[in-house]
């Protein structure tokens, strides 16, 4: 067999590997107001999320894989050892914050660990002075604005859809309320694992297409049928699979949520996302944003009913999630570089 076919069937088993992980480590993204709410079960939560993650591939667009795969890294200097640099980098990552009960970004480690990859390969061409130069800074700057944009948006969303929904339930019980919720949230939650979903797993099929790409098994980058529905199964069973550590810190840790809240949460952090990823065509942070939410209907009902300590403790992650990755990748590329000839 040929050992270019053999290497890009690895690069690509990694990256549905990493995609699976990304819908494990996210599922609590999905799931979370759903379940400290008690309107489903965990089991039958994770269902539900991963049905409407898969659902999105027959409806979204590729805009985000497209900017992923070819609008952050000059595709002249990317091979596909890069790649397996990089999706090295954010899996380690991911693990490492997984472990660590922290919701960071899946999006972030990828394209991290993507640059980081990539920028070890360019200083190994061309000397340290020159790793930048891969970098495509006109996508990264939107990417770098929407990390603290994304969840002001989904907060500044969810504290108006509370003060909407106070104001029209005024003159009914809370008990009465959370009724009407408990079922709403059912269509919120399915729309925030679709806006998931559609966001999510287009970052790994741009990855996988600019594999193909690199190793010249496709003329250009236009994505195959088979890359779209391996990236959201993937995604989709990763999110089957649930990723309880996390499910905890997002769900009860930062504030106490109703089934009211919970709706709210999760209708303006997927309000947010799909924006971002119909329209913008950019890789956003569902993980910033769902939490970015909950801290904005937890604010509404009074300010000290949220964790700021806490908060400020994932913001951190936040920022340290695109270096910390880009390290790993770059360590990972060094590490692949060792054995080249």
């Amino acid at each position: 067999m040929d050992a270019t076919l053999i290497l890009v069937a690895i690069i690509v088993f990694v990256a549905l590997a990493f995609d699976f992980i990304n819908g494990f480590h996210d599922a609590a993204n999905s799931i979370a107001t759903i379940v400290a709410t008690r309107v489903l079960t965990p089991l039958q939560a994770v269902v539900w999320a991963a049905m409407f993650n898969f659902v999105a591939a027959f409806v979204v667009g590729t805009g985000v894989a497209t900017t992923v795969g070819r609008g952050m890294i000059d595709l002249t200097y990317v091979t596909p050892y890069v790649i397996l640099g990089g999706l090295l980098g954010a899996i380690s990552w991911d693990l490492i914050t997984w472990w660590f009960r922290l919701p960071t970004s899946s999006s972030h480690a990828l394209i991290g660990g993507y640059a980081g990859a990539a920028m070890a390969h360019m200083t190994h061409l061309r000397g340290l002075n020159r790793s930048f130069d891969v970098i495509i800074g006109s996508a990264w700057a939107k990417t770098a604005i929407f990390i603290f944009l994304a969840p002001l948006i989904g907060m500044a969303l969810s504290y108006a859809l509370m003060i909407v929904v106070y104001w029209l339930f005024r003159k009914t019980s809370p008990g009465k309320m959370d009724k009407y919720f408990r079922r709403l949230q059912l269509a919120s939650s399915a729309l925030l694992s679709f806006a998931h979903g559609g966001n999510d797993a287009q970052k790994t099929a741009g990855i996988i297409t600019g594999v193909l790409v690199a190793s010249g098994m496709l003329k250009q980058f236009e994505m195959p049928r088979w890359v779209i529905f391996a990236a959201y199964g993937s995604i989709s069973l990763g999110t089957l699979s649930g990723g309880w550590r996390i499910v905890h810190t997002m769900g009860s840790r930062l504030t106490r949520l109703k089934p009211r809240s919970g709706f709210c949460a999760e209708a303006a952090a997927a309000i947010s996302i799909l924006f971002a990823t119909e329209y913008a065509h950019l890789p956003v942070s569902t993980t910033h944003v769902a939490a970015g939410a909950i801290i904005g209907v937890g604010a509404v009902q009074r300010f000290k009913a949220v964790r700021w300590g806490l908060a400020a403790n994932i913001l951190w992650a936040w920022i340290l999630t695109i270096p910390a990755a880009a390290s790993l990748g770059w360590l990972s590329m060094a590490v692949i570089q060792l054995f080249l000839p």
